[in-house]
């Protein structure tokens, strides 16, 4: 190929379902697929970044019958009609294709093969180089010297040495090649059982097809019979096959020019399908004048630096006056415990902000005010609970604040729990990918002022001609996201009380949790660390023995080779790219069924991860300022509701064996204190007996029952007293079961049951329970209806695939529906009880501090003599966190580490 931009003809019909089968099942917050409209767009984009093209073309098929049809009307007649949700797909990518310049060819009568074969023709004829991409085996018939073939699945380019290596024939033989196979996709009739090696031998011998049928009656055998069967209508398989090059077509190769792109269209569809890493790069490669403003965005800036005392009295006058504030921090480190403060910015209206800079410390550093005597100025009016103020992440400023001994008040608003609470699953809550969704802004970005890797600087090494416009954007855009998500916010009265009653005033809460962090007994995990390193070389001398040879138990290519070429172990799932699976699920599967390898390799990858996340990771965790832990607790992760931590992440210390739970053990108080453990009993169970009032749950735990033993007896028709422990487990994995969604498979897997039973069991469940399938139900029927569910407490959570035409989306959207208001709820009642136990600890000065926050508990360190009543108060605060249907039963435990007190 010549080295100047070839003309480009794009397979789109071929990318279509290449795409859809390739991508995952995506969707935009309004329940449209995507998937397939990135994956299209994404080649093409690779095409255009690759090529550079003058001259491209994006050839699609056109609905209804073709030519072909009337040579043959059973002519793709067994095809599948296409899925609805690529069918959807279709036209999105039609405009996106038109927006992005690029010529879009649909031929009525013919196929997408028919217009790029004669384009190519045409092409070749004129003395232009052609590149047709696509994944159609059929279009090798098109290559010859000057056309060419690329995937851009793969990048593989096909000229004709490839064809003739491939297929073991030449270009112009391919055609007698599909004919003899035929092609069942398009019902066309070939040889029977004519494959690919039998066809390339025969045109290898004979040439072509004519020279097979002129030779049929020479070839003995099964295949000569097979062949003369076929003379009659190999000569129409050759014709339906044939990729027609004369198409009567209005344009010409160089008619296909790639126009300057239609920015605004594309960034309206981009924002549309919710493609935001398009949408940066699309608005950092147009000018700002280009991208079209919204009502609620100003890009008219009146940014300012405050270096002199005038300015700082002039925008205190300002602050103090305005109604609410935006106000941000800089700061030297990410970590609220260690930052220490650089500059703060603020603003008052859109468009308008300052910036002031107190510790910008490189060499050249312009002259700024004194830091102490600044903050000592504006602590009154940081500290003022009449002073409204707006943030994004507003957490993390108070923190870094009170290493200034500044106590954050007034905190109005935060835009990250605005976002949350309005939809917790639409977007990412940070400020960048707000901006770009609501305001259409594609901000200044850290490593743009600061660099990467590193060489990134930290704030205060920032010159502050990059710092100051980077820090006042941020204060503006916030101001602006705020003016935009709260009347969204006001409209939805449910939605404001859950922002206003517990996202809002948990944010203290959690920054005294994480202040207080919680005490570790690194010797103990030391000792552990030892322990499991001893246990992990154990295992992985069993796998050699095992595997009869030494390897590398963390080499996913080695264990393959072992498990399933020398063991012959069944392969029961395939890696996207074909490889026999080694995931965690599947060498649980494999372990299920007894072989042993797989059964040691779960122990070993179990024990390893316990010994590198925790027992070797938690000491160095340690502040050397508090010796304590201090984890990271995340109001704006989880969908439901709950929150999260990291660094450590103390949400999913394992506790299902012996082994997780001594890590717990670690975990102990400060001298002369004990630890307090208070756990909210079967709290989603409660909240199922609550929404779906069904009277058999409301009476068992109107009466104290033990609700597994209870539904052990109405399954199995049994007394109470006579149920086995075995027969409770079983009810207690229903019970959960059922709330998480499981399939009668699922349950069969989990108690090691034939399916059959499963379904049994459940179904009885459903005879005793009758409320609970109503409520089951009804919840899906609601959520078809509306697109969300809500909690008790009007929290919402929005399923855009709920009516998803993809069946296995549409379940687990169904299966979400129906337990995200009890995990939702859940996680709101124990906000609640946090933020009351919070006010009486702080009011009653007591010496007890909550430590921990680990899903349905709450972890206290209490000098001992104020156990009993830090227990009554706490067990008092979080019973009365919510009015249900059923009492809520909070469990209580004392004990000299986290691990005892459970």
């Amino acid at each position: 190929m010549t080295q100047r931009p070839p003309l480009i003809l794009v397979d789109g019909s071929s990318y279509l379902y290449r795409a859809y089968h390739a991508m995952p099942p995506l969707t935009n917050s309004e329940g449209h697929a995507t998937g397939t409209i990135y994956g299209v767009i994404n080649m093409l984009r690779k095409l255009l970044r690759q090529y550079q093209p003058e001259h491209m073309a994006v050839v699609f098929d056109a609905k209804g019958k073709t030519f072909r049809n009337d040579m043959y009307a059973e002519y793709k007649a067994n095809r599948p009609p296409m899925p609805d949700d690529l069918r959807e797909q279709i036209d999105p990518i039609h405009q996106i294709v038109k927006a992005m310049g690029l010529p879009l060819l649909v031929v009525e009568g013919v196929e997408a093969d028919d217009v790029i074969g004669t384009l190519a023709d045409q092409a070749t004829k004129a003395g232009i180089e052609t590149l047709i991409s696509t994944g159609d085996k059929d279009m090798a018939q098109l290559v010859s010297e000057h056309v060419t073939l690329i995937n851009t699945m793969n990048d593989t380019l096909t000229d004709e040495a490839a064809v003739q290596k491939k297929y073991g024939i030449a270009p112009p033989q391919v055609i007698d090649y599909l004919a003899l196979m035929g092609d069942k996709s398009d019902n066309i009739p070939g040889v029977e059982s004519v494959g690919p090696k039998t066809a390339t031998k025969l045109l290898q011998q004979y040439e072509s097809l004519d020279g097979v049928l002129a030779h049929a009656d020479e070839v003995k055998g099964k295949l000569g019979e097979k062949l003369r069967a076929a003379r009659e209508h190999l000569p129409l398989s050759y014709e339906l096959a044939t990729i027609k090059l004369d198409v009567d077509l209005d344009f010409t190769p160089q008619n296909l020019h790639i126009h300057p792109q239609d920015a605004e269209t594309l960034l309206a569809l981009f924002r549309q399908y919710e493609f935001k890493q398009w949408q940066q790069e699309l608005l950092s490669e147009v000018p700002a004048s280009d991208v079209p403003e919204t009502d609620a965005t100003s890009q008219e800036t009146d940014y300012q630096t405050i270096t002199t005392e005038k300015q700082l009295d002039e925008w205190l006058d300002k602050l103090e006056s305005a109604d609410l504030f935006a106000v941000d921090t800089e700061t030297t480190s990410l970590n609220y415990l260690e930052a220490r403060l650089v500059g703060l910015s603020f603003a008052v209206r859109a468009g308008e902000a300052a910036y002031l800079p107190l510790a910008h410390d490189y060499p050249g550093a312009p002259e700024q005010l004194d830091f102490d005597t600044t903050l000592k100025k504006l602590k009154p009016l940081l500290e003022s609970s009449n002073h409204a103020k707006v943030g994004q992440n507003l957490k993390y400023d108070r923190h870094v604040l009170l290493n200034h001994d500044i106590d954050l008040q007034g905190i109005k608003h935060d835009t990250m729990l605005q976002s949350y609470v309005l939809d917790s699953t639409a977007t990412r809550h940070d400020m960048d990918s707000l901006a770009l969704k609501y305001l259409g802004r594609n901000t200044i970005k850290f490593e743009e002022v600061a660099g990467k890797g590193k060489k990134q600087l930290t704030f205060n090494q920032v010159g502050l001609e990059e710092a100051a416009p980077y820090a006042c954007e941020d204060a503006d855009i916030t101001l602006q996201l705020h003016h935009i998500l709260w009347p969204q916010i006001e409209a939805i009265p449910a939605v404001k009380s859950i922002y206003e009653t517990i996202e809002l005033p948990l944010l203290p809460v959690l920054n005294t949790l994480e202040r207080n962090g919680v005490h570790i007994d690194i010797f103990m995990l030391e000792q552990q660390s030892d322990a499991l390193a001893a246990e992990i070389e154990k295992l992985e001398k069993q796998a050699h023995e095992q595997a009869g040879e030494t390897f590398n138990l963390g080499s996913t290519k080695q264990l393959q080779a072992i498990l399933y070429d020398k063991q012959e172990i069944p392969v029961i799932k395939k890696t996207p790219g074909g490889k026999p699976s080694t995931a965690e699920s599947v060498l649980q599967e494999l372990a299920d069924e007894g072989h042993e390898l797989p059964q040691i390799i779960m122990q070993y990858r179990s024990l390893s991860k316990l010994k590198t996340t925790y027992t070797d990771k938690l000491p160095q965790q340690v502040n050397r300022r508090t010796g304590r832990i201090h984890t990271s607790y995340h109001q704006a992760v989880t969908a439901t509701g709950r929150l999260s931590s990291s660094d450590p992440n103390l949400q999913n210390i394992p506790i299902r064996t012996e082994t997780g739970r001594r890590i717990r053990e670690a975990f102990v108080p400060d001298k002369g204190c004990r630890m307090v453990a208070a756990d909210y009993s079967q709290i989603e169970l409660r909240i199922m007996a609550h929404l779906s009032q069904d009277k058999s749950l409301l009476d068992a735990f109107a009466n104290g029952e033990d609700i597994h033993q209870h539904t052990a007896s109405e399954i199995f028709n049994l007394d109470r007293e006579a149920v086995t422990s075995d027969q409770r487990r079983s009810a207690k994995a229903i019970n959960f079961g059922l709330i998480y969604g499981m399939s009668a498979h699922g349950l069969s897997k989990q108690l090691g049951i034939e399916r059959h039973q499963a379904a049994a069991y459940m179904e009885t469940y459903f005879e005793r329970y009758p409320g609970v399938r109503r409520y089951m139900d009804n919840t899906r029927e609601q959520a078809k209806r509306d697109g969300f569910v809500e909690t008790i407490f009007g929290r919402r959570l929005y399923l855009p695939e709920i009516n998803a035409s993809n069946g296995l989306r549409r379940q687990y959207a169904e299966r979400t529906a129906i337990n995200a208001p009890m995990q939702g709820s859940a996680a709101d009642i124990i906000k609640r009880a946090m933020i009351d136990i919070h006010q009486w600890l702080e009011e009653a000065q007591h010496d007890a501090r909550m430590i921990m926050q680990v899903h349905d508990e709450l972890i206290f360190e209490v000098p001992e003599e104020q156990v009993d009543d830090t227990c009554k108060a706490v067990e008092k605060r979080m019973m009365a966190a919510a009015e249900l249907a059923v009492p809520l039963e909070v469990g209580l435990g004392v004990g000299d580490n986290w691990e005892q007190a459970h």
